[in-house]
């Protein structure tokens, strides 16, 4: 039911970005809270983007595998504007998305859709981005993903564990190993998200 109702109000990435840069021009974020910090990130957000967008590439294993999905997906994506990793990780969505013919990307606000957060918790927090893998044609969820790859959210768990907090120091260092990475973790991840689901689905039906 959550899903059903995000999907009525969900958008495409374009449509996604559009929404943001115009509430930018109005000196606005997106989601419930206002602040000049969050207008300041959300800032940095769209020049992030807007980058990645340019420059992002996806590995030629991965535009393999992506071309050889045999199912049709959706790709139900929670973010908001002013979210770091957002920025880092739905440029790589979108562009994974577009090569693979079976898979459709949507994008809703974490903050119009809490029932729908809600079922999709990270240690009980509403972390964002946050992919759900659903079948086109059931509406089946088979998956999740997200917040971050692997390697970034060891990296803040370590240094909230050193210490004790998640302060500027250790967002430059998550935005140095998302830079370094070039998206490959994200790409890898995801991919085998999808690949599972696939073998799922042939077992199941053999």
């Amino acid at each position: 039911m959550a899903i059903a109702e995000a999907l009525l109000h969900s958008h495409t990435y374009t449509e996604y970005r559009s929404i943001v840069s115009d509430l930018l021009s109005q000196g606005k974020s997106t989601g419930t809270e206002q602040s000049e910090e969050i207008l300041h990130y959300s800032k940095l957000n769209e020049v992030r983007m807007n980058r990645l967008d340019r420059t992002i590439v996806i590995a030629e294993d991965v535009i393999r595998d992506l071309l050889s999905l045999n199912k049709q997906y959706l790709w139900l994506v929670i973010s908001e504007g002013w979210c770091g990793d957002a920025a880092q990780l739905l440029p790589i969505m979108n562009k994974m998305a577009a090569i693979a013919p079976g898979v459709q990307m949507k994008v809703v606000f974490r903050d119009q859709n809490p029932v729908l957060m809600d079922g999709f918790l990270t240690n009980g927090a509403r972390s964002i981005p946050k992919l759900i893998l659903i079948d086109s044609h059931t509406m089946n969820v088979l998956g999740s993903w997200g917040p971050r790859p692997n390697g970034a959210s060891e990296l803040i768990k370590s240094y909230k564990l050193q210490y004790g907090v998640v302060d500027e120091t250790a967002k430059t260092e998550l935005q140095l190993w998302y830079l370094h990475d070039k998206g490959l973790s994200t790409q890898r991840e995801i991919l085998q998200m999808m690949l599972d689901s696939e073998t799922f689905y042939l077992k199941r039906n053999i």
